[in-house]
């Protein structure tokens, strides 16, 4: 069950965009909708409660200021919280140019839910549509007009998600080439300024991604890297301290092993003849902690 007001629109269905449809909902406990389709395209936008959206076999949970879109005769499941029950709002639309409005938004089948913090402008352009119900140019003017600037305040929102989200796939990115030419240039004697060149950033903002990201600088984890390397073999080889230095991307043996006790409180030489094998395998498996934790952004 849920308390509606709905009108549905009989306009001249050739326009670039126009309104089919508008309403608002007080749902009930569990109140739900589908699997179904729709002719058109609908946003609903949640002003209070909680619920669940499907689409295309996938499930978002959802509570006040997300949306989402239902494509054209596409099936779609959504379902108010048992606890919590949503109230929203509705607007459906068509025009030969809505796809690609939506598109450029950011709103797809493949991303259907977006975030909006601007309620009560939402709520008003609804409301005014539905004030403005009764047949005639005029009336059919100003719904869609008002359908057109429904779509900008979104616009204004989800695109700015779409930008932080791509700003944030790609920071992503820069770390795992990072951290990926680490790996295979650890044992070489590249410095922090080296990686930032190699993915074309800055080494301050390489610096912040590796905090956020991390959880360290980009030179305690080259630093990490190397000293676990270093004692992976100082416990399988009986190689010379200087050759592992060496090895380890350190051109002098002291600087390695003072980098050694300052992160381990003893010698390379000490390590080994305590042969702390087993901690080892702990800090390898720290390490690749760390990088499987990058891996699953």
């Amino acid at each position: 069950m849920e308390k509606a007001f709905k009108l549905d629109f009989d306009n001249d269905r050739l326009g670039s965009l126009y309104v089919n449809c508008c309403g608002c909902s007080q749902t009930e406990s569990l109140h739900s909708f589908g699997p179904a389709s729709k002719p058109h395209y609908l946003i609903h936008y949640i002003l209070n409660g909680k619920g669940i959206f499907r689409f295309h076999d996938k499930e978002y949970r959802l509570e006040a200021g997300y949306g989402f879109l239902i494509q054209p005769n596409e099936l779609a499941f959504y379902q108010a919280d048992e606890a919590e029950p949503w109230s929203y709002l509705w607007v459906g639309f068509g025009g030969s140019r809505a796809e690609e409005y939506l598109t450029k938004m950011g709103l797809s089948a493949r991303h259907p839910v977006f975030y909006c913090d601007r309620d009560e402008e939402l709520y008003g352009i609804v409301r005014d549509m539905m004030e403005h119900n009764t047949f005639g140019m005029a009336n059919d003017l100003r719904r869609n007009g008002q359908m057109s600037v429904f779509l900008s305040v979104l616009a204004e929102s989800v695109s700015a998600g779409v930008a932080a989200k791509d700003e944030e796939d790609k920071g992503n990115q820069y770390v795992k080439k990072a951290v990926s030419f680490i790996q295979s240039n650890y044992c070489n004697p590249i410095k922090v300024t080296d990686v930032a060149d190699y993915v074309c950033i800055n080494r301050s903002y390489l610096y912040t991604l590796f905090r956020n990201y991390l959880g360290m600088s980009p030179q305690q984890f080259l630093t990490t890297f190397r000293i676990t390397k270093a004692r992976e073999l100082l416990d399988s080889t009986a190689y010379p301290i200087e050759s592992i230095a060496l090895s380890c991307g350190y051109s002098d043996a002291l600087v390695f092993s003072k980098a050694f006790h300052a992160m381990k409180g003893m010698s390379p030489s000490q390590y080994r003849r305590q042969s702390h094998k087993e901690n080892s395998r702990e800090q390898l498996q720290e390490i690749e902690g760390l990088i499987a934790k990058l891996l699953e952004h």
